[in-house]
């Protein structure tokens, strides 16, 4: 029986001063405002020095993430807000004085510095029109903690990164991280070019990871270990009053049901990566038509990646064609199915595709017994984007055989975007595999063509990152 996990939780009330009259209605998920700020009151003086952590704090919001569970508590949705956001603050009690003050262009991570929890609320809500229904902030601290109670956590990179800012070092492939080495990784603001758009997604990479971490070593269906890790999460985080043990538990229940593919990961689209402000220097700026549709899709509780309705006038297959992509590949028969059947095509007739061809990692076997026809394929899938091996093998020859794609179902959006590109082709699990899928040619004739990548800030029809594809390949 896990009891008594709120009673040491420090309480913040973030809808203090809420005029519950002009607040987004709610809806039939729950959306939490987790906040990551850079308080480190409980940062030892060998973390500060090991882990690059000393300075003075901002007293503002480093990372900023809203969470949507969904109503049937089976999907989790989680938006990352750029802290640079500009925006108005709405006019607020200054957390200083206490005196009210009117609203003012600014940055939406100085919403904290203003006027704390309740501001950050206020603001988040009238940028996104979504009602928050609990909030949790989370410091250096209880990061740090929560990441060694795991025992750590598994992130995968395709090249070294090293950051003299943060301390970061990590070799290329999988490293543990433990909560100081997490630390650096989620902050590392000098690699990528310095954006702070490719730090959000680093962040979104390792909340997935952590995911796969606690539902892979049971933590989540063991009391005693939840127990462990709820405790010591909520040792140094600060949430609403109404953010109890019950609302844990259910948080926690409704984790045990998550794979990663039940996750989605999205960045509010923006229109301007560098809109200069006056007073407030480089800021971002939203697509407002596009954000709004990500919004409304959490209003809706609906996946972001569910196709948008049909237009008629279109060339390409119906919207309800494509809504049979975001089935697991072989739910219709059992085992595998053709994919050639579920292609969504732009109106060019260019398959648009969930993951972009570099991002995921294919292995070529020929089974024809046709000379050459495998370093073809590889050859022609590396040339729409694919990142083959570049060294096609042979497989045992078969008659009138099929190509098939074997892919982890953890992967299936990559082998959906894989099928799009091998028309005919087959789709076949093959469980623990990993994320390198595996494409045997059997039929002589078989063809590569071209496909269409996700846009660099998918709106919700452009299907966001989900959790099966937060690990690199």
């Amino acid at each position: 029986m896990v009891t008594g996990l709120s009673a040491d939780v420090r309480r913040v009330d973030p809808f203090d001063d809420l005029d519950t009259d002009s607040r987004p209605e709610g809806d039939n998920g729950v959306n939490f405002l987790v906040v990551g700020t850079d308080r480190r009151d409980g940062v030892s003086a060998i973390q500060k020095e090991r882990y690059n952590l000393g300075g003075s704090a901002c007293d503002c919001t480093d990372t900023m993430l809203l969470v949507h569970l969904s109503g049937d508590r089976d999907r989790a949705t989680v938006v990352s807000l750029p802290r640079d956001t500009y925006t108005k603050l709405p006019p607020h009690k200054d957390r200083a004085t206490g005196k009210r003050v009117a609203g003012r262009p600014a940055k939406l991570n100085a919403a904290y510095t203003a006027g704390g929890a309740p501001l950050t609320v206020r603001a988040v809500e009238k940028l996104t029109d979504v009602h928050v229904d609990h909030y949790l902030e989370v410091d250096f601290t209880s990061f740090m903690s929560t990441v060694d109670v795991l025992g750590g956590v598994p992130v995968c990179t395709t090249e070294p990164l090293k950051d003299s800012y943060s301390g970061l070092d990590l070799p290329k492939g999988t490293t543990k991280l433990n909560g100081g080495q997490a630390l650096q990784y989620v902050r590392a603001r000098h690699l990528d070019g310095g954006s702070d758009l490719s730090r959000m997604k680093r962040q979104q990479h390792f909340l997935a990871s952590v995911i796969s971490r606690a539902t892979d070593t049971g933590v989540l269906m063991n009391p005693v270990r939840f127990n462990k890790v709820a405790a010591t999460l909520l040792e140094s985080v600060r949430a609403d009053p109404g953010f109890g043990t019950e609302q844990m538990m259910a948080l926690g229940r409704a984790m045990r049901g998550f794979s990663l593919a039940s996750s989605e990961f999205a960045s509010v689209p923006l229109s301007d990566v560098d809109h200069r402000v006056p007073g407030l220097g480089s800021t971002v700026e939203w697509d407002r038509p596009r954000a709004a549709k990500l919004f409304a899709a959490l209003r809706a509780d609906r996946p972001l990646s569910a196709p948008a309705a049909p237009d008629p006038a279109a060339s390409a297959p119906a919207a309800s064609d494509r809504a049979a992509s975001d089935a697991d590949p072989s739910e219709r028969d059992g085992s595998e199915q053709d994919a050639s059947e579920r292609d969504g095509s732009g109106r060019d007739g260019t398959p648009r595709v969930e993951v972009a061809p570099r991002d995921v990692r294919v292995e070529i076997a020929n089974a024809t017994g046709r000379r050459g026809l495998g370093a073809r394929i590889d050859r022609e899938l590396r040339g729409t984007g694919f990142a083959t091996t570049g060294t096609p093998s042979n497989a045992r020859h078969a008659e009138h055989a099929r190509t098939t794609i074997a892919y982890d179902p953890r992967w299936d959006r990559s082998a959906r975007s894989l099928a799009a590109a091998l028309p005919g082709a087959k789709l076949v699990k093959a469980p623990h595999r990993g994320a390198r899928m595996k494409v045997t040619v059997g039929d002589p004739d078989q063809r590569v063509r071209p496909v269409r990548a996700p846009a660099a800030h998918g709106t919700p029809d452009e299907a966001p990152m989900r959790g099966d594809e937060a690990d690199c390949r």
